[in-house]
């Protein structure tokens, strides 16, 4: 299958923003804007320590100047995987807008307060299904996921529900960020910030 993508607006260095933060930030309303259904699902893409890559797709939770936040199990494969080999790479697949966004960067746990904070606002089923599945393990039937959830609401009852320790946050502190905005023929504008030297270069990269 191939769909030649039409012009939707060429994506010229003229148009960027100052920096990556702020271009995400505009292209992020714009999927809002469009109606793209869960425009924060994002592909995350780890390895373990042998380089063997998996990847799935997760909600971003959170972003600014220092990076883009997710929430996980930490002993779950990606969590166990971020956390032995401190890399990894997201995807933002707009297509229905004929864009991506595209980094790569270094892995670092937000600080406990961050997902103290995060976990507070988090509906109560979902905070008792943190506590429920032990994420990425293998199970003998649904039954299991069924018992353990009912296990948690019995434990905490009506009262408040904390995070587990070994839940939280990751952040993925860019090193790249990529704009891919689709053109006619394949010719696709992608332009990129790189950081260098500690500081922010943009640069075009051949389509």
């Amino acid at each position: 299958m191939r769909k030649d993508y039409r012009e939707r607006g060429a994506f010229l260095e003229a148009e960027v923003a100052a920096d990556w933060p702020a271009q995400f930030a505009r292209w992020f309303a714009d999927a809002l804007e469009f109606g793209l259904p869960e425009a924060n699902a994002m592909i995350v893409a780890t390895a373990d320590a042998a380089a063997r890559p998996s990847a799935r797709t997760v909600l971003l939770k959170a972003y600014d100047v220092r990076g883009f936040v997710f929430y996980t199990n930490y002993q779950s494969r990606k969590g166990t995987e971020a956390l032995a080999n401190p890399y990894a790479s997201l995807v933002f697949p707009w297509f229905a807008m004929q864009r991506q966004v595209i980094v790569a960067g270094a892995v670092e746990r937000v600080s406990r307060a961050e997902t103290e904070e995060y976990f507070a606002s988090r509906p109560r089923g979902s905070q008792l299904g943190a506590w429920a599945s032990p994420q990425s393990q293998v199970l003998p039937d649904r039954a299991a996921v069924d018992a353990g959830y009912a296990e948690a609401a019995a434990r905490f009852g009506d009262g408040e529900v904390p995070p587990p320790p070994h839940w939280g946050g990751l952040r993925v502190v860019p090193e790249t960020v990529e704009f891919w905005q689709g053109r006619t023929s394949r010719l696709h504008d992608r332009l990129r910030f790189r950081r260098m030297d500690g500081d922010w270069v943009l640069e075009r990269l051949a389509p």
